[in-house]
């Protein structure tokens, strides 16, 4: 893999999660513009700068030690990234400061680097948070590939921050600079909101949570089939989201046991507030982690799951191929999976070559509902 050859370091960079033959670099044109961009601005160690969604820490690990730098983002995989980047290239785990999506931002900051995420949502969000956490001069500089770059990117930026003009595009990347000017104070329209009817519960959704405005049509097609009568089992909502599917299955299994988990900080967070909404007290496990990955072996009698097909822009079945490893891994002998996914996926395929049984529990003309039996 190439290195990043920036003018703060020349760093060797890694994905997260690693696959072997890894087909994808860990950083992109527009890292490099970000990098060359803030460097023409002759920084000192004294500068604040802020790095938002830094997608495997190549932003926050270049700028290490040169600038006062903080990096905050959505994305478990991409705080890990950050942190093994950083030892992969003889620094220490901790060297850069990082803020969960979750949690509130500390300033004053001179700069600030933006990787446009792919949910405008987030972006908007964070950019509402950074109006009282800018220093007087101080600079919102957001990069993107130009084919991900899309024009309401430019507009949030003028709304809530100030005056900005787009760079010439260089390697297909593009820079969207903006000066801090005043603007009214703008309260978030996040979290949103919406209601079921089966079961009777309202959801709250912040900003970077997969269809906040609404229940996914997976989920609508997988929740009257949740395995019922589960007694006091060991049940896991592998990339929870907002929580919605062990939230159901909990209110029908008043003895089961439930771990959540999401790579999303926002929606550990949408998850713990909706739990504590629809259950109370009730005894949980909701945490941020790499899937399954830090789960014990043969722990769990039961896997709810949604799986994912994309990892930001990139497209594909790896991680659902990943979590289908973890889910076997984690689960007791004779333990299920059970999983919804588009019928074009293929996944019932790819589910026989992991575990012992596979059948069809319901269909819809678009989704299929399967159980993996270990």
């Amino acid at each position: 893999m190439p290195l990043l050859d920036s003018p703060f370091a020349q760093l060797d960079l890694i994905r997260q999660p690693e696959q072997q033959n890894e087909p994808l670099q860990a950083f992109d044109a527009a890292d490099e513009y970000l990098l060359n961009y803030l460097a023409e601005q002759q920084p000192s160690v004294a500068t604040r700068v802020l790095v938002l969604n830094d997608s495997f820490g190549a932003l926050a690990a270049s700028l290490e030690g040169k600038v006062h730098v903080t990096s905050s983002g959505d994305s478990f995989l991409g705080a890990l990234a950050l942190e093994k980047n950083l030892v992969r290239n003889g620094k220490a785990f901790d060297a850069v400061p990082t803020v969960p999506a979750s949690q509130a931002l500390a300033g004053l900051f001179d700069r600030v680097l933006i990787r446009v995420p792919k949910t405008l949502a987030l972006l908007e969000e964070q950019l509402i948070r950074l109006q009282d956490q800018l220093a007087p001069g101080a600079q919102v500089i957001a990069g993107a590939m130009v084919k991900h770059l899309p024009h309401a990117a430019g507009e949030l930026l003028e709304r809530y921050i100030g005056p900005m003009h787009a760079s010439l595009a260089v390697k297909k990347a593009r820079l969207l600079i903006a000066s801090v000017a005043d603007r009214p104070r703008a309260t978030s329209p996040y979290p949103t909101r919406y209601r079921l009817d089966s079961p009777a519960i309202e959801l709250l959704n912040h900003a970077n949570v997969f269809c906040r405005e609404g229940l996914d049509i997976g989920t609508r097609a997988f929740l009257p089939h949740l395995p019922q009568n589960l007694g006091s089992a060991q049940v896991a909502d592998l990339g929870c989201g907002n929580g919605v599917l062990a939230i159901a299955s909990a209110l029908q299994n008043p003895d089961a046991h439930y771990t959540l988990v999401d790579e999303s900080f926002m929606a550990v967070q949408s998850a713990a507030e909706n739990w504590q909404a629809a259950l109370g007290e009730r005894e949980v496990v909701i945490r941020p982690g790499d899937g399954l990955a830090d789960q014990a072996p043969q722990s769990l009698d039961v896997v709810l799951c949604n799986p994912p097909f994309h990892q930001q822009q990139v497209v594909g079945d790896f991680l659902a191929w990943r979590m289908f490893q973890q889910a076997r891994e984690a689960l007791v002998v004779g333990g299920a999976l059970y999983i919804v996914g588009n019928r074009h996926l293929g996944y019932h395929s790819k589910l026989t070559r992991l575990f012992r049984g596979v059948e069809q529990v319901a269909a819809t003309p678009k989704f299929v509902i399967l159980k993996a039996r270990k």
